[in-house]
């Protein structure tokens, strides 16, 4: 009898914690018991302005839309300092700690995570081209656990202010990283628009930010002008080219706003606040049940010309006043 009652109690109880779970002891979007904080892991290549604007960006839109750091999430900010072997550590440390989610800043860490995980979402930003890069199969159908927002910027137009700045230039020197399947892809659209145009390209790839200034340098005495995409090994030493450009008194054409910013004379391209901002919001609809398969990944269309006035006084060039006025001066 005695043992009878002990098992109908059991089963009262067992009952009775059933009923409890199931009146709104829970989240049923997020799996976690209500109080229970997401785990948030956010990889960045390697510090530069660009990089950190994206993230700051990410980490206040988040909290804007109700998801703050110590609050409700946990952000565990790590920065590989542009080594692809501390990426892979990073992300398999995300992956064993059981991530919510992974925020991945550049192309080298979305390749990283998604290498990891094919279970945990991901969300990219400053990803030029994903589906060169292997991580979605359509920009607008990703078809995975990985979806983001696109620095796609045109080569074209970006060379079409460089002429417009300097009509003579005759040849056009392209300096990358040749480890950066985004870098590699635009150099290409270059090399279409140069051929269209009846200009010479001249390259110059690295491998790290040591042989930038080799490299530089090999540019500047072959070129009338230079241009870098949005490379994230040229821009982590982006002060070491332009001092060889600005003294050769070479324009320097870049791929990002920050690049114009440190040195570079001109862009035409996108803002990485709004970047990061867009990235924060998808981050805040795959935490809530978005769909990363069927999330399209966003392209900026909102463009417009950056300039530096500083360098193109260094560099004795004066810029159109019909660029001016539309341009953002990043020199003073």
């Amino acid at each position: 009898m005695k043992k009878k009652s002990t098992v109908i109690l059991l089963v009262f109880v067992m009952a009775l914690c059933g009923l409890l779970a199931g009146c709104g002891g829970g989240d049923s979007e997020s799996g976690k018991a209500e109080g229970d904080q997401l785990k948030i892991g956010l990889v960045q290549l390697v510090e530069h302005p660009s990089l950190d604007t994206i993230r700051e960006s990410i980490i206040a839109q988040m909290e804007a839309d109700g998801y703050k750091d110590g609050d409700n999430i946990v952000i565990d900010y790590q920065n590989a300092q542009n080594e692809q072997a501390n990426l892979k550590t990073i992300c398999q440390k995300f992956v064993s700690d059981g991530s919510d989610l992974i925020i991945a800043i550049s192309t080298p860490a979305a390749q990283a995570a998604f290498g990891e995980t094919q279970d945990i979402p991901i969300v990219f930003s400053a990803v030029t081209d994903p589906v060169a890069a292997e991580l979605v199969k359509d920009f607008n159908a990703p078809g995975g656990n990985i979806t983001g927002t696109s620095d796609l910027v045109s080569a074209d137009k970006i060379m079409e202010l460089a002429l417009q700045i300097t009509p003579d230039i005759k040849t056009i020197g392209a300096l990358y990283s040749s480890s950066e399947v985004n870098s590699a892809s635009v150099i290409q659209d270059l090399k279409t628009y140069a051929k269209k145009k009846g200009l010479k390209v001249e390259e110059a790839a690295v491998t790290n930010s040591s042989e930038i200034q080799q490299a530089a340098q090999s540019l500047a005495g072959k070129c009338d002008a230079v241009f870098s995409p949005i490379d994230n090994t040229v821009a982590s030493a982006i002060s070491v080219a332009t001092d060889v450009f600005n003294s050769a008194k070479i324009p320097f054409y870049v791929g990002a706003d920050s690049m114009v910013a440190d040195g570079g004379l001109a862009t035409y391209g996108i803002n990485y606040e709004t970047l990061g901002t867009e990235t924060g919001s998808m981050a805040v609809e795959i935490l809530k049940g978005g769909d990363t398969s069927t999330m399209a990944v966003k392209v900026m269309d909102d463009m417009k010309a950056y300039v530096n006035q500083s360098t193109a006084k260094t560099i004795g060039i004066k810029i159109p006043e019909a660029i001016l006025k539309d341009a953002e001066d990043l020199g003073e």
